[in-house]
């Protein structure tokens, strides 16, 4: 017994968990940590600065989105600073670097986005008057578009609290946010309203733990912490998304809900002004959802939005 004790011990290690430094990654990964605590391992956070935390000022699409947020964390991962990384699953490409992979995905959190006004929604009750809304994401900027045709989008770089300092101190009526982020870290003003009408990004609200596909320790201590229902769910997102060809560069929206053995999907791709849109809905058994995402991408091509596509990759965008 006092052999097979020590044998134990000497096989635990301290897993080093990957973050970015900002209030809301940090609030991830100690959920994480938490979780693993609980369990009976040995962990500490390694905060890591990425390239998308460094520049705040020119927009993303600007700067090649594609990992932009998660590209600082893989490189140490594999050189081996770090055993595993958490990061909001939205923002991870579709195609995850050769040596890494997805070890778990928690349980999701809220999905939708949501307005944070500075003085009150008057304007969204005017579908034709002017106002000036603030964000970076392409999506949001053409679903907005395609709602106010005349308002004026400014582009909102930076953490969610350095976003909501930025909207204070302009004259814009109001700025979006995802509903989680705020959420999460308990920074959601009372002057915010949920957008119903806008479909979210893939993957939205969910966090995902990757690692080493060659580190079997870490791997088995993340798999009790895969929140199945959301697992899948964002995962025909995602198939959706890389269907696609899409990233942050693409207005491409999609949301899957698991309710019993239904599985209700919606998704969309916009063009970048709002006035095109390509939209797919599916309700099917759980049974025959292996490759929903794909065929409602499909779908989506064969209605022209292939078109849409090619502009944006022709445009440089």
């Amino acid at each position: 017994m006092r052999l097979a004790l020590i044998r134990i011990k000497l096989m635990q290690k301290t897993i080093r968990i990957g973050t970015r430094e900002s209030q809301l990654a940090l609030w991830q990964a100690n959920r994480v940590k938490d979780l693993l605590t609980e369990q009976g391992y040995e962990t500490v956070l390694v905060p890591i600065k990425s390239d998308g935390d460094i520049d705040l000022v020119t927009p993303l699409y600007e700067i090649g989105v594609q990992g932009i947020f998660t590209k600082s964390l893989d490189i140490a991962l594999l050189d081996g600073r770090i055993d595993m990384a958490v990061h909001s699953l939205k923002d991870v490409p579709t195609q995850l670097p050769k040596g890494i992979m997805q070890a778990a995905v928690l349980e999701r959190g809220p999905v939708k986005d949501l307005l944070v006004y500075k003085n009150d929604t008057s304007f969204l009750d005017n579908p034709e008057g002017v106002a000036h809304i603030a964000t970076s994401s392409i999506r949001r900027k053409a679903q907005w578009l395609r709602r106010f045709p005349n308002h004026q989008l400014h582009n909102l770089r930076g953490n969610v609290n350095t976003r909501l300092q930025k909207l204070a101190s302009e004259q814009w009526n109001g700025a979006i946010f995802a509903a989680a982020g705020l959420e999460r870290i308990g920074v959601r003003p009372p002057e915010s309203v949920e957008l119903d009408w806008m479909l979210p990004a893939p993957a939205q609200g969910a966090v995902v733990v990757v690692c080493r596909e060659s580190d079997d320790y870490c791997r088995e201590a993340t798999a009790p912490l895969n929140h199945y229902a959301t697992s899948l769910c964002t995962q025909i997102e995602r198939d959706f998304l890389r269907t696609l060809m899409g990233g942050c560069t693409t207005p491409i929206s999609a949301l899957a809900q698991l309710e019993g053995d239904t599985l209700w999907f919606e998704g969309s791709l916009c063009s970048l002004d709002g006035t095109v849109t390509y939209a797919v809905e599916r309700t099917l058994p759980l049974a025959q959802t292996a490759t929903l995402g794909q065929e409602a991408a499909q779908e989506i091509l064969q209605q022209g939005g292939g078109h849409i596509v090619a502009q944006i990759r022709n445009a440089g965008v």
